[in-house]
């Protein structure tokens, strides 16, 4: 389809562009990060007004470099969830200024489009484009707060590493061009099939991608940036980077490789499913001696990784609904976990754990949700992350991949032991000295509703997805590629 016809079909992003250019506009007159927050939080319901008209298109878009079928949608759909209640999150931050809230919004609605256009990318040179997009705004946004050292020192240390990825994914891309003489995905697929070009320097690029994707699922051993990232970074931005990015990541992975790649190298099932191995097991071990929740969490990511890795090394229907499911449950508890994150951090001024403890008889609502994600996070019956991992660990064994889910249940096992320390501050211990015990409410920071609101949608999602999961299988099993 050209360009004129394509551009009907391109709507949402369209409207989240002007939304986000009016948002820096308007902040450079209002200083008022609640009224910018629900300026962008209308064109997130504006953008997915226009969805349904994008439903209807199934052919490839501006010539071929975009395809907007069912699948791109679910994970648009996945991003407008991140960004919602992220944007809701951020209103009660209270590290943010209201002096820089027009940029930082600005920036959030422009990463949105970018993770859009990367959900919909039908080729490589596209989806380069737009991961590069969508990393430089991140490193900006984990830098975003210019006074505080850690912030930047966690921006730096994020764009090295993601520079690093890119210059290796790039490398493999112009591998597959100088092979194929196209960067297409269709047509790179119907050249292997024929058997018309070397296997394995073919390999050798699709390995470097690969590589540059890991780097945003932080998958093993391309996880180094997390736990500095995710510290450093402002509370709001690690739970965005935590889940926007690394769902895009995913989606990328399943249209590239097997959807045209994978099943043409049957030997690459094996030397990805010791990755998911190593990513769930590393990310497990590693979280159990962290003080600081921020980076217990970001440890816990890397093992969350590992168990949708899972998914892709199956590869069956089962197995990429099991991941899309995953992802789903992985959105809504890490953002719970981390909207609870910032409103502790609001009243008690620390990411520490040891800082959790007696938080049950100071904040017992908020100790009650924080345990509440946390043991989804953990995979405890009947929330969304049991019936996640349920998924993915059925998929395996319907696949006779038995090692591969018994190092799942196994790892599954050992990452109770690290969710469950948290809890046991928090209803176990006493206050540490110097923090206050009354159970009288603490003065509310403005935005507190805000954040309390994302609390809530998470953890109704939670709830609804592992009581109901044939509620979202069905959405998920008519968005399969």
């Amino acid at each position: 389809m050209n360009v004129l016809l394509s551009v009907k079909y391109f709507l949402p992003e369209i409207a989240l562009t002007g939304f986000a250019v009016t948002a820096l506009i308007l902040g450079l007159f209002v200083k008022r990060r609640a009224f910018l927050g629900i300026f962008c939080l209308l064109g997130l319901l504006c953008a997915v007004l226009l969805m349904p008209q994008s439903y209807q298109a199934t052919s490839p878009l501006f010539s071929g470099m975009l395809i907007n079928d069912s699948f791109s949608e679910f994970f648009k759909e996945i991003v407008f969830l991140v960004i919602g209640l992220v944007i809701l999150v951020s209103m009660g931050y209270k590290a943010f200024s209201d002096e820089d809230a027009g940029e930082y919004y600005f920036l959030l609605l422009a990463v949105t489009v970018a993770m859009m256009i990367a959900a919909s990318s039908n080729n490589l040179m596209m989806i380069y484009i737009a991961l590069e997009a969508v990393s430089l705004m991140s490193y900006i946004l984990v830098g975003f707060l210019k006074t505080d050292r850690r912030s930047s020192e966690a921006g730096l240390k994020y764009f090295l590493f993601g520079a690093l990825a890119t210059g290796v994914m790039l490398y493999g891309i112009s591998f597959i061009y100088g092979l194929f003489g196209t960067t297409d995905l269709a047509e790179i697929s119907r050249v292997l099939a024929a058997g018309n070009v070397n296997i394995f320097a073919s390999m050798i690029a699709l390995l470097l991608i690969f590589a540059g994707l890991s780097f945003k699922c932080a998958l093993v051993p391309f996880h180094m940036w997390v736990p500095d990232a995710y510290q450093g970074a402002p509370t709001p931005v690690t739970a965005l980077i935590s889940a926007g990015p690394k769902a895009i990541g995913f989606a990328i992975l399943i249209r590239v490789f097997l959807k045209n790649f994978f099943p043409l190298f049957p030997g690459w099932s094996e030397m990805v499913s010791v990755i998911a191995i190593i990513t769930m097991t590393a990310g497990n071990i590693l979280a159990i001696n962290q003080e600081n929740i921020k980076r217990l969490l970001g440890y816990s990511s890397i093992a969350q990784a590992g168990y949708i890795l899972i998914g892709f090394v199956v590869g069956t229907a089962l197995g990429i609904q099991g991941m899309m499911f995953y992802i789903l449950a992985y959105v809504l508890m890490n953002i719970g976990a981390f909207g609870c994150v910032v409103l502790i951090s609001n009243r008690l001024g620390t990411d520490y754990i040891e800082d959790y403890s007696g938080l049950s008889k100071r904040e017992p609502v908020l100790a009650f949700l924080l345990t509440v994600f946390l043991l989804s996070l953990a995979g405890i019956p009947p929330l969304a992350g049991f019936f996640g991992k349920f998924l993915v660990f059925a998929a395996a064994i319907e696949s006779k991949c038995y090692i591969l889910a018994i190092a799942g249940v196994i790892n599954s096992v050992l990452a109770i032991y690290y969710y469950v320390k948290i809890i046991k501050f928090m209803y176990l211990a006493e206050p540490r000295a110097g923090l206050p015990v009354s159970v009288l409410p603490v003065p509310a920071t403005p935005g507190t509703g805000a954040v309390k609101l994302a609390l809530i949608i998470a953890l109704i999602g939670i709830i609804v997805a592992g009581l109901f999961p044939g509620l979202f299988i069905g959405w998920i099993s008519a968005s399969l590629l």
